[in-house]
């Protein structure tokens, strides 16, 4: 499977045209990473998101004692770091390669490229990382509420 069609498969780039998801694809950097490297820290700066495309990520927060907590497990075509790419603060929590990984980061430098091309889908592709945002925040407080 090429680039463009990995990006067609995933919920945050669902709707694209074949042009458009071909120009994000040529934007995107691969990565291939073994089993227990991280992807990044916690609390260090993020520009980009990554979508996976191959293995399994863990989603490790930080705990008050400095121990990590794994707090998700996610696997392809799941992607992970779009927070930081959102609102420009540090990485909300560290990213490990639970297996080997294989993935695909997008910067928001050209992320802003593919936004002065296709303005259109730019705004779909806001609109879906708004989705799955909104979708990890009623998880997350149905958790919550489970636990009250």
């Amino acid at each position: 499977m090429n680039k463009a069609e990995v990006l067609q498969n995933s919920r945050l780039f669902a709707g694209l045209l074949p042009e458009e998801s071909e120009m994000l694809a040529d934007l995107c950097q691969a990565k291939r990473l073994p089993a227990g490297e991280v992807v990044f820290e916690q609390d260090e700066p993020g520009d980009s998101l990554c979508l996976l495309v191959e293995g399994e990520v863990d989603i490790i927060r930080k705990r008050t004692d400095g121990s990590g907590r794994v707090i998700a497990s996610l696997s392809a075509p799941d992607f992970f770091g779009e927070m930081s790419l959102v609102d420009k603060e540090p990485r909300s929590a560290t990213v490990r390669a639970r297996t080997e990984t294989s993935l695909l980061c997008l910067s928001n430098k050209n992320l802003q490229s593919f936004a002065r091309v296709y303005k259109n889908a730019f705004t779909l592709v806001v609109i879906n990382i708004s989705r799955v945002l909104s979708a990890r925040l009623r998880e997350t407080n149905e958790k919550l509420a489970s636990k009250l």
